[in-house]
């Protein structure tokens, strides 16, 4: 499987789909252990509790407001029962039904920011304002209303196991494919906390029926979103936003703890900054995101991080410049042997030989120059160690390209050194 898709799955089913799992494994079931019973009703308080401070101190107005939306929901179920489709209780169960997955759906289109903005707090208005809305529906005089949203849009032969009406069946399937596909295409976290929080919420509606609580099923949905947001927010600040690889500020914890042996090795891809010239910014990243994957699939004991520009940083620690000579060929020859091609629609796709080109597509060849320096015993500040790497780097792409150099550390003042790097060797020397 390729490492795209299964970084894909990954961030669907990690951390949403096993707090599903574990959920619906556990308020199921009838007759819970009486040593159960406690945090069972305390759980919808504390995720009540952390996400709305969360969703303040992260400044996720979504957060909030998809919390409000659940808590509106469970309310409505909770407290005006279903059971008798001429009821009140029916028509708040349907609208409410139908409310969550557009509402859901809006906040996944709107950008997300702090409650306390003028924006964040007209929409945490609009929001608050629907179960007006629901009541008014519920008036006798809005009978024909009510009854409208009930009313099944295909006759089926038999709908007495399925408690949601059919306009909020549809209003749920257009919000699963819209926030999938913005998924797939984005791989942003809180779309996929998004999706299990959907699929939750339509448990909790259907569990009517079976007698499980829709209380604690809202409140699992409720922790998907919160956990969801809490590993953007940490994927945010330690991988970089384009490739999703280590950023910079794990790059600087890991090399606070480097030690007197450790390879410095620097990646920089040679056609990158002629396709964002010719074709633009998106090809760009979309060539820098899929190499990433390989880079780091081919980098063994390295670990990859990428501050900024066209390059990417691989430490080894305890390896000398001999013994890295392995991983750093394996991602040259990863990356040779990758076929990228782009279509007319600047989409960068990759393929597996020509029987994968489309009419139209064209390839894009992709090398990398790679330019290293290694610390073995002597202290050397780690600026030295990466100007080394990057002058090797420089020498790498000045002699054509697709080639691994080291460099020589020098501790000599710019206008003492000569221009050479030193003994600096290709890979196919070495």
């Amino acid at each position: 499987m390729p490492p795209l898709i299964k970084k894909a799955l990954f961030d669907f089913l990690i951390p949403g789909g096993l707090i599903f799992a574990a959920g619906f494994t556990l308020f199921r079931l009838h007759g819970l252990p009486h040593w159960v019973d406690g945090p069972v009703q305390v759980f919808p308080l504390i995720i009540l509790a952390f996400g709305f401070f969360f969703g303040w101190y992260l400044a996720s107005s979504r957060l909030i407001l998809s919390l409000v939306v659940l808590v509106l929901a469970d309310r409505a179920v909770a407290l005006y029962s279903p059971a008798d489709p001429e009821s009140s209780g029916s028509v708040f169960f349907s609208v409410a039904a139908l409310l969550v997955p557009l509402n859901l759906m809006a906040f996944s289109l709107i950008k997300d920011e702090a409650i306390a903005t003028w924006r964040g707090v007209s929409r945490l208005l609009l929001v608050l304002l629907q179960p007006f809305l629901v009541f008014w529906l519920a008036r006798p005089g809005q009978a024909w209303v009510a009854s409208s949203l009930q009313q099944p849009l295909v006759q089926m032969v038999k709908t007495d196991w399925i408690a949601i009406p059919q306009l909020a069946i549809l209003a749920y399937a257009g919000a699963l494919l819209l926030i999938g596909t913005r998924f797939i295409v984005g791989r942003h976290l809180l779309d996929s906390g998004t999706l299990w929080t959907l699929i939750t919420s339509v448990v909790a509606f259907q569990g009517v029926l079976t007698g499980w609580s829709p209380t604690s099923f809202f409140s699992t949905a409720g922790l998907i979103f919160f956990v969801t947001l809490l590993q953007s927010s940490h994927r945010q600040s330690y991988c970089d936003e384009v490739t999703g690889v280590p950023g910079k500020l794990a790059y600087d914890e890991a090399v606070a703890g480097l030690g007197k042996k450790y390879v410095l090795a620097v990646v920089g891809i040679d056609q990158l900054k002629q396709y964002g010239s010719q074709r633009g910014k998106s090809v760009s990243e979309q060539v820098l995101r899929l190499l990433a994957q390989k880079i780091m699939t081919a980098a063994g004991a390295g670990r990859v991080y990428r501050l900024a520009g066209e390059e990417f940083l691989l430490i080894f620690t305890r390896k000398t410049a001999t013994a890295t000579l392995v991983d750093l060929g394996a991602v040259r020859k990863a990356v040779e042997e990758t076929d990228l091609y782009v279509s007319r629609r600047d989409r960068v796709w990759e393929g597996e030989g020509e029987t994968r080109k489309k009419s139209g597509d064209e390839r894009l060849p992709v090398t990398v120059s790679i330019g290293l320096a290694a610390v073995d015993g002597t202290i050397y500040s780690l600026d030295l160690v990466t100007k080394a790497a990057y002058r090797a780097l420089y020498e790498a792409k000045g002699e054509g390209g697709n080639r691994v150099k080291r460099g020589t550390v020098s501790t000599e003042s710019p206008t003492s050194r000569s221009t050479s790097t030193g003994p600096v060797m290709a890979y196919s020397d070495f």
